[in-house]
Order: C-alpha cells, then structure tokens, then sequence
C-alpha cells in the first residue's frame, strides 16, 4: 500500500453496521387515523371533494365544515326529539366541530372552502340592515322631539301646579336594530350575548386557532366557560350586568356551533390542563394524516354550495311576540326509534368500559348523534328539493351511526390518546419528524434547542431524553469530540442513521 492509500486510510471512519431503525417512533404512539365515510353526504359528496382538493387539504375538514355551517343556518329553528314519548328530551341544532392537524396540513384553506359562502350571503343581511337603522334613526328622532315636547308640558305643569302628563308612547326611544350575524370570530361572552340577542337563530362561532378560545374563557370576566358550556345546550339565557339601566339581557336562544382548528402540540394544554367539567367532550374530533398535494382537477361548484346554505337560512319558523323563534320538532321514525335505542344500549355498555376524556365522549354521544342526523336529514333535504321532512328516517341515522361508531370515536380515541402520551415521547417523535424533514447527517443538541423551531425542546434534559429515545429506536448514535486539544465538556453531536433519511 502506497503513502498516499495510508493516509486515507488512517482519516477514514471505521466502518460499522447501523441497526434497523424504530419507524414507528415518528407516530409517537398516535393511532392511525379511520377513513372518512362518504353515507352521511350522499350526493354532496363530489362537491366536497372537489372543495378538499382546491384547497389542498384532507377531505375530513371540508366534510365536518359543511356540517357545522349546516347546523349553523338551521339553529333555533329545528330541533330534534328521539321518541313520542319523551318531549322532555330534545336536542337543539348545534354542533361543535373540531380539525385538528399541523400548520402544514391546509386547514384553514379547508375551513374557509366549507364557510366561503357565508360572506356573500352576511354581506346581504349587511345592507338591509342599513335600511333598518334609517327607519330606527327617524323613529328615533321623533322620539327625541316628542320626549321634548313632553318634558316642557311637565315643566309648565309643575309651575302650574297641575297633575304631570303621561309621556306619550312616542316618546319613547326604540330599540336599535341588531346588525344579523352568521359568522362570529372572536368575541367575549358578553359580547355573545349581545349577538345573539339580536340573533335568535344562534350562530356560527368561527375560530382559526381553536387553542386560544379555550384557554380565554376567564380572560375578561369570570364565568365565560359557564356561559360557553350553556351555549352548546341551546337553552334560554339571561345576561346580567352591574350598571345596565336597560335591565337585563335575555337571549331566547343560546346556542352557538363552534367550529375552529388546533394543533397536536397544543392539545395537550387544552385538554388535559383544563378542568373536566364536559367541554371537551362535546367536540367532534377529526384528525386525518396531511396529505400530498395534487392540483385540482376541476373547478368546485360553489354555487350549489351557497343554494345550499341559503335554503337551510330561509327554514321558515313560527316566533312569538317578542320575537322568540318557536322550533319545529322532528321525530325518529317509528323503525328509526327502533334501530336507536338498540345503538344507545350498546354505546351504554362502552361507556361503562371506557375511561379518562374518552368516557365522557362517548357518554355524550346520545346527543350528538341526534344532532348529526338532523342536520343531516335537513341537508340532504336542502340538496336535492321537494317537501321538507318532518321526521328522521332510518337511512339517515344508519348513516350517523356509521360515522359515530367508525370515524368519530376513532378519531376522539386518536386526539385523547396523543394528548396523554408521555412529554418525552412526544419529544421524541417531534424531533424524529424534525430530521426527516431537513435531512442531516449529523445533529447537535444545543442547536436542536436553539434552532429546530419545536416548541418543547427548548430545555437541555428534554433534548437529552428526546435525544436517548432516538438512540434506543435507532435513529441516532453518539459521536461526541472536543473542538481543539483543550479540555472541557466534549460536543453532544449524533450521527444519524442514513435508512432514516432515505
């Protein structure tokens, strides 16, 4: 061997054999997420396809925006009962809607597609409210005039020594307008109440980051969970304020259909630092692995999208006096009846079984699946025409309870699972993805913590045991070395194991 070939041959790395790495470790414990069925969307199906792929997204987010904008625009109006017997148990038109994914994985495109329509059809509501408050501004100002005109007949009484005149009724100022809202983006409970005063319809409340709305509800004034937990229920509800001469609030109608993403990272804090007092379980839960992007291959039929959202708006309903909205109620069919209280029997059974977040999501399933097979039976209705329905048919709630038992529950058992998973697993599988993105040869832990970008890797002990998981999965491997000949704490630098960058 020449001079040259003994050179290289003492700088070259000793040759060893890499194990087979742990694949597994990039899901860190998560469950595969369930497929998306198709029977609760009958025809509407292409269209929300079609929707899904011009924003880039999953199919499950466009799938569960349409439904919670559904049960949106028919709100107060509609409510559902299970049997005949049982009146004192109806379930109102809401639904809270929740997409969970990375900021990768287009949900917000995926929630804009589902609500777009909203705009046009608010913005229309925008400009005949204007035409009401010229009406109220004269009729206010004849007020002014007439309250006036009364205030000096009383003085002149007064002096005279004569009985007070009545104040007559114009004089008395009218009520301002409410501006009608179909979208609501961020707003405090009070604020709520205001809305939906003047809305007793309900709304949509529409969150872009759904983790803020969570941890806010104390933020301004105590008793805004409360106020959050009440508007799911749809119940009657009085807001009381320290220094309102106007008296009191009242809201015929407290119900409003959240529906707003979150991140994994985050799901942990919110859900299990929050107190269990039943709003989490009351999210349907969807979280579908991102997915490759390919351009659309046709332009999705919006229109047909907004037809639908506006029929469901126009459900006519009866309202009293003070302009309370008096709900129609469906029944099950008679076979309908049937086929649910079997399926309540056995989802009794799993909550018998179940534990932790999951036993009281499927404890709250009853309601839920009564409010999915309104809405939709209403939308299937608003689809394709002809007479309304006055009762839930069995292929609706066949439908529901296919999505319930294989979707839904899957995907809650997915979000609840990942949120209880060890930090360090998290860790690990965060910095596992972390490095199947950008690729390196090689990774230092003090770089990890100051330039990976993942949140929980910031502590030095978290990087080292996120760092030893992926050495134990065979990801990584410890080469550590000194720079210069002096001493002190040697580099924490790993090698990475190539298969895992293939």
């Amino acid at each position: 061997m020449n001079a040259a070939a003994l050179n290289l041959a003492d700088r070259a790395e000793p040759v060893t054999s890499w194990p087979a790495p742990d694949m597994s470790i990039l899901s860190g414990g998560r469950t595969s997420p369930p497929p998306m069925p198709t029977e609760m969307f009958g025809e509407l199906w292409p269209l929300v396809n079609d929707l899904a792929a011009g924003a880039g997204s999953p199919v499950d987010y466009v799938a569960v925006g349409v439904l919670a904008v559904c049960a949106s625009l028919i709100g107060a109006k509609r409510r559902v009962q299970p049997y005949v017997t049982t009146p004192q148990w109806q379930e109102p038109c809401v639904l809270w809607v929740a997409p969970v994914g990375d900021p990768s994985s287009n949900k917000s495109p995926a929630i804009d597609a589902a609500t777009g329509p909203l705009r046009a059809m608010e913005a229309e509501l925008a400009e005949h409210h204007k035409t009401r408050l010229l009406g109220f501004q004269t009729v206010a100002e004849r007020a002014r005039q007439e309250r006036s005109e009364w205030q000096a007949q009383v003085k002149t009484a007064t002096k005279d020594g004569v009985a007070t005149p009545p104040m007559p009724e114009a004089a008395v100022d009218p009520d301002e307008p409410q501006r009608p809202r179909l979208v609501v983006q961020d707003a405090t409970p009070e604020a709520m109440g205001d809305i939906l005063a003047g809305n007793p319809n309900g709304t949509l409340h529409l969150r872009d980051e759904l983790a803020a709305w969570l941890m806010s509800f104390e933020r301004y004034s105590p008793g805004g969970r409360e106020f959050w937990l009440e508007a799911y229920g749809g119940r009657e509800h009085t807001v009381d304020r320290k220094g309102n001469k106007a008296g009191p609030v009242n809201v015929s109608f407290n119900g409003v259909t959240v529906l707003g993403g979150i991140q994994p990272e985050k799901l942990r804090e919110c859900l299990l630092r929050t107190a269990d007092d039943g709003l989490v379980p009351r999210f349907l839960w969807v979280w579908p692995d991102p997915i490759q992007y390919r351009r659309p291959r046709q332009v999705a039929d919006v229109g047909k999208l907004e037809r639908l959202y506006r029929r469901l708006q126009q459900l006519e309903a009866k309202r009293s006096d003070s302009g309370k909205i008096e709900p129609r109620v469906l029944l099950l069919a008679s076979d309908t009846a049937d086929v649910f209280e079997a399926w309540v029997r056995e989802n009794d059974d799993a909550v018998r079984e179940a534990s932790s977040l999951y036993k009281g999501f499927v404890g709250k399933l009853r309601g839920m699946v009564l409010r999915l097979a309104l809405v939709v039976e209403l939308m299937g209705w608003a689809a394709v025409g002809g007479c309304e329905p006055d009762t839930i048919s069995v292929k609706t709630l066949a439908a529901v309870l296919g999505f319930v038992d294989d979707y839904a529950k899957p995907s809650a058992l997915r979000v609840f699972g990942d949120a209880a998973l060890p930090e360090e697993e998290r860790n690990a599988a965060a910095l596992a993805r972390y490095i199947q993105k950008t690729k390196p040869k090689q990774v230092n832990a003090r770089d990890i913590r100051r330039s990976s970008g993942i949140p929980t890797l910031k502590q030095a002990n978290d990087v080292d045991l996120a760092i030893e998981a992926l050495i134990e999965a065979g990801w990584l491997r410890g080469s550590k070395h000194r720079d210069g000949s002096t001493p002190g704490q040697p580099r924490k630098d790993y090698a990475v194991n190539p298969a895992v960058l293939s």
